[in-house]
């Protein structure tokens, strides 16, 4: 990212909101259940901020999934936030055993640290590292805005971009590193689905942090306090939209059928 540590602090908290808003529609997105300071101090990352989410995603899975899904069902997402440290977990209720743990650490560097996660040595011959570039790496078309495509866009406000050849070589730079793990032990699909929610997890992190470059004019400058209530107000938002159309679909699902 063509950013420091200590202003993506604010970047990421405002690209998680407005992301979330915008994938909420028609009953899918985010909704935000639980967000507050995390009950207890960790030991050696300090103060951070859990958040609780439910994720409402059923018509967007690809048929193959949706064949053995409810209709009506949601992945739970919850978050510790001890910036520059995080820690994010998903699990889905029906489906016990599924788990998918990502560890994040942002540095200022383009991606020079070998192992700032501290995988075990016994575990990293199974690791497969795979960086993404926010500028060069192909998006999904559907999810194509040319005001968001780092190789054109340019902020007003800092001078920064657009992103060209070797962008990584100037400053300021920072990386975000994740360790991302899945597990699906069900015989038979465990490989196709971890694979395909690797996939996913991919294509998530590479739009939104070209999202988080290209929206910097909008939150460059604002404090934790203003950050904090624009996010607020856009879960609100994304909120009501996921459960005012659930709320419908229910309704319409429960008219009695009519019969000639």
């Amino acid at each position: 990212m063509p950013l420091t540590v200590e202003e993506y602090k604010i970047g990421q908290l405002y690209m998680i909101a407005r992301h979330s808003l915008e994938q909420s529609d028609a009953g899918n997105g985010v909704e935000v259940v639980e967000n507050k300071e995390c009950e207890c101090e960790d030991p050696e990352h300090g103060k951070g901020q859990y958040t609780e989410k439910r994720i409402h995603l059923s018509s967007r899975l690809p048929y193959w999934i949706q064949a053995f899904c409810p209709k009506v069902f949601y992945i739970v997402e919850r978050g510790w936030n001890y910036y520059p440290f995080t820690i994010t977990e998903y699990t889905c209720s029906f489906i016990p055993k599924l788990h998918i743990t990502i560890l994040t650490k942002f540095e200022d560097n383009a991606g020079t640290s070998e192992n700032c996660l501290n995988v075990p040595e016994d575990k990293l011959s199974e690791r497969t590292v795979d960086s993404v570039d926010i500028a060069f790496d192909e998006l999904n078309p559907k999810h194509y805005k040319k005001e968001e495509d780092p190789k054109f866009f340019k902020s007003k406000i800092t001078g920064r971009g657009p992103l060209v050849e070797g962008w990584m070589h100037d400053t300021p730079i920072m990386c975000s590193y994740k360790l991302v793990q899945v597990s699906f032990e069900v015989w038979g699909l465990q490989t196709k689905v971890e694979d395909f929610i690797q996939r996913c997890v991919r294509d998530v992190l590479l739009l939104g942090h070209r999202q988080a470059f290209a929206w910097i004019d909008e939150w460059h400058g604002m404090t934790i306090k203003d950050v904090r209530d624009y996010e607020h107000r856009k879960q609100l938002e994304a909120n009501d939209k996921v459960l005012t159309a659930a709320q419908e679909q229910q309704a319409e699902e429960s008219k009695p059928a009519c019969v000639d």
